[in-house]
């Protein structure tokens, strides 16, 4: 039995050897991720774990011991990848002793300390086949001897997890004892050995994987797209018609040119007068200020386009206020024009004489605002 049982041990050894490199060309052809598993940082579960044992020996009969024997043992262990755990452990049987050798009332009991590692096959959520393989110290204890003794295991089982953080496990195996102390006509010992294990592993489960987010649309080429000036990457309406004015997000804009504030003295511009800054009521700066001011929004907003229009007040003939409303706008609209405003944008000049006053003419405040320019945003 000796014999058989170190032949089944190195048969083992190199059966797994085989699967292992028959797991590896399987893994490199196909492979399967799931969205929702959580993200290990390792990409697997790395967590340490505890496993008690608890099983039954079939004792070699050389050992002249009761043939069949419970054992108990304690594991600690991690993954080291997603298919391979290493392990430290120890466990302990004592035997019932053949009272013809050992005397009797008299037990044989061993103390084991090794490593283990175990090879699993499949997804590590269903049930999970594996080879096992592990060396140990043995340490005996009976009448005959109290020594050590080395030792190696093989073996297969299979595995299955039952909660996030717990797995249940069952093995068997031949483990195959080299001690040559206890019975000096014996060399070494073969037993076979069932474990049942529960797998507690340390640890809270990580949030499972966020979802790779989809990769962003193609973005298309606006260098050229252009509505009523603005690139269609950044129009928010692009419907409306060309030459409509827009904000910078390609929206309806209103645009509001405000001349109040630009007036004039009473009587001027006279017949022939050309030089605005005379004509304005005092300070002028004031008006030219907001003449300015006008020139700049225009050449902000290209596409808008303006009546030039002007106002007198009630005082003197119809007639001659009319030519005085339409000297107003003419000097209001060179004005423009001399500060880099494209004539074909201005309407006019037009002349409205006393009509549409914005304030009273009983008084001299309301007859001075009366006489102005406005500059009429064209939709």
């Amino acid at each position: 039995m000796k014999r058989k049982g170190l032949y089944f041990l190195i048969a083992l050894a190199l059966g797994g050897v085989g699967a292992v490199h028959a797991q590896d060309n399987a893994a490199a052809a196909s492979s399967s991720t799931s969205s929702t598993a959580p993200a290990w940082p390792n990409g697997f579960d790395d967590r340490w774990y505890v496993a008690p044992t608890v099983g039954g020996y079939y004792n070699d009969t050389d050992r002249n011991t009761r043939s069949r024997q419970i054992y108990y043992g304690l594991s600690v262990g991690k993954f080291v990848s997603s298919n391979v755990s290493v392990e430290l452990f120890v466990d302990r049987t004592k035997r019932r002793a053949d009272t013809r050798v050992f005397g009797q009332g008299n037990t044989w009991s061993s103390n084991n300390y090794g490593v283990s590692a175990r090879y699993f096959f499949g997804d590590a959520n269903s049930w999970r086949p594996y080879l096992l393989g592990g060396v140990m110290g043995s340490y005996h204890h009976n009448p005959l001897s109290r020594d050590w003794a080395p030792a190696a295991e093989g073996g297969v089982g299979v595995s299955k997890a039952i909660t996030d953080s717990a797995d249940f496990r069952v093995e068997a195996g031949y483990r195959y004892d080299w001690d040559d102390k206890t019975q000096p006509a014996k060399n070494g010992y073969g037993d076979w050995f069932l474990g049942f294990s529960i797998v507690a592993k340390i640890g809270a489960v990580p949030a499972p994987a966020a979802a790779a987010a989809p990769p962003p649309p193609p973005q298309p080429d606006c260098s050229k797209q252009f509505r009523n000036g603005v690139n269609l990457c950044d129009n928010k309406c692009p419907d409306l018609p060309e030459g409509t004015i827009v904000g910078p997000d390609g929206c309806p804009q209103k645009v509001v040119i405000d001349l109040k504030g630009v007036n004039f003295k009473f009587d001027r511009p006279k017949k022939g007068e050309t030089n605005i800054e005379p004509a304005l009521a005092v300070p002028s700066s004031d008006s030219l200020a907001i003449l300015d001011q006008a020139v700049d929004t225009l050449k902000r907003y290209p596409q808008v386009k303006v009546a030039v229009a002007g106002y007198t007040d009630s005082v003197g003939k119809p007639a001659y206020n009319q030519g005085l409303s339409e000297r107003r706008a003419k000097i209001v609209y060179d004005y423009l024009t001399a500060h880099g405003i494209d004539p074909s944008r201005l309407e006019g000049p037009i002349g409205h004489g006393e009509e549409s006053p914005i304030d009273s003419n009983k008084t001299a405040e309301g007859r001075a605002r009366n006489r102005r320019t406005e500059l009429q945003v064209q939709q």
